[in-house]
């Protein structure tokens, strides 16, 4: 895996696109998720998404800016 991918842990049956950038720091509030998401190249699974809504589950995967972030979730909950 290079610096232009990386492993997120997250815990229960599935994060929401909004809680993954807050993760991630790119936005502070769940309120910039939309701007965020109008103003950056945004994929989930290989479809463009612009729902901060969407729910991405286990071995779901995510590119931001050409970024890839796959989901794991957590075994130890």
């Amino acid at each position: 895996m290079n610096k232009k991918e990386q492993i997120i842990v997250f815990k229960g049956p599935f994060l929401t696109l909004g809680q993954l950038l807050k993760k991630l720091d790119l936005i502070e509030s769940g309120g910039e998720a939309k701007i965020f998401l109008a103003m950056h190249e945004v994929s989930v699974d290989g479809e463009k998404e612009t729902r901060r809504g969407r729910k991405l589950y286990n071995c779901s995967y995510v590119v931001i800016d050409q970024i890839t972030y796959h989901l794991k979730e957590d075994a130890h909950q």
